[in-house]
């Protein structure tokens, strides 16, 4: 695996700021570009806990990055033929536009004005999320709305900025946006005492102080300002290429739905009588001929990447820094009262 440096792509991208997003596709498809190149170019975000995190020896891994994992298990039976490609929120659509990367997959929110004017498609959600504060426990404040007049760190380019500044109207609050191109600054900022208050996605707060030295000393605010669905991205004109990324993650989903995982899923394939989870595991069908994927693509996300509780519960769940439990929040399955849903693999 390659980790591609963020000053090496950031020289390009921001000479391509003003680029007017247009189809990269010409002759092949995504699918065909991909299968011919070898590996997937698949774009995260700078390193961070929980979402994308990147070891000493360079390796990659995190909830986001299990839906890279997945697509290549699902083209190439094999989840590691990634170029994972780090890259800020300032010029992560650009990366997308031009051709740069292939999917996106790094908590990027799901708007009207990103799904039709930048040249993109998301594909369905994977986390669903809020914007939120985080601020020191001495600063003495219990709630959003008793930071009138404070300093607020938040990243440039993101639905957190815009959200900040309606939310400060919105409640009369004067807050004074400190903005940053980089998460690492912004957080080494607010750690350092440079802001009364640090605003993100609530679960990106979670990832941001569990870089802290002592985690004890930061509290996250209660109140929840704004709805932040996150998901994969692709570029727009190649819908066989949104079917796989999308179907990708639903056959996570529709695992854990099913009781499939990746401890049983040979077992499963073999033995049970369950026509979904023949039709889904290509045992019977053909439903992999519209996707261009050989017939045991889902068998191979579920056996080398896991089904969707697996990939939360290592990245996200009670037992890791994140501290986000699943059971009974609006991430949870739809049979659980949650909005985790996968259309019928039929």
């Amino acid at each position: 695996m390659k980790k591609v440096s963020l000053l090496a792509l950031g020289a390009g991208f921001l000479a391509s700021l003003a680029f007017t997003p247009e189809p990269v596709l010409a002759q092949d498809s995504t699918l065909e570009i991909v299968k011919n190149r070898g590996i997937l170019r698949c774009q995260v975000g700078t390193p961070a806990p929980g979402f994308y995190a990147l070891s000493d020896d360079g390796k990659w891994s995190g909830f986001d990055v299990e839906n890279c994992r997945a697509v290549s298990a699902a083209i190439f039976g094999d989840p590691d033929k990634i170029e994972y490609q780090s890259v800020t929120s300032a010029v992560r659509f650009t990366a997308m536009a031009n051709g740069e990367s292939d999917m996106l997959s790094r908590t990027t929110t799901w708007t009207l004005f990103r799904d039709t004017q930048l040249g993109l498609d998301f594909t369905t959600v994977n986390f669903y999320d809020g914007q939120g504060f985080m601020v020191t426990n001495d600063l003495g404040v219990n709630s959003s709305m008793e930071l009138a007049g404070a300093t607020v760190c938040v990243l440039t380019g993101t639905t957190t900025e815009l959200n900040l500044t309606d939310y400060s109207r919105t409640n009369n609050l004067d807050i004074q946006p400190v903005v940053f191109e980089d998460s690492n600054v912004r957080d080494s900022t607010f750690f350092s005492g440079g802001c009364d208050a640090i605003t993100n996605d609530k679960s990106s707060l979670a990832s941001t102080r569990a870089k802290a030295p002592d985690q004890s000393i930061f509290t996250i605010l209660p109140e929840t300002i704004s709805k932040e669905p996150l998901g994969p991205v692709v570029r727009q004109n190649d819908s066989q290429w949104n079917d796989i990324v999308m179907w990708s993650l639903f056959a996570m989903i529709n695992a854990e739905e099913l009781g499939l995982n990746s401890g049983n899923v040979d077992e499963m394939k073999a033995n049970s009588a369950n026509p979904e989870v023949k039709r889904m595991l290509g045992v019977e069908g053909d439903l992999n001929k519209g996707l261009g994927l050989e017939p045991e693509w889902a068998y191979n996300i579920v056996k080398m990447v896991g089904n969707f509780a697996e990939i939360y519960e290592e990245h996200m769940g009670p037992k890791t820094v994140m501290n986000i439990p699943r059971a009974g929040s609006v991430n949870d399955l739809w049979t659980k009262g949650g909005l985790m849903y996968s259309p019928p693999f039929r």
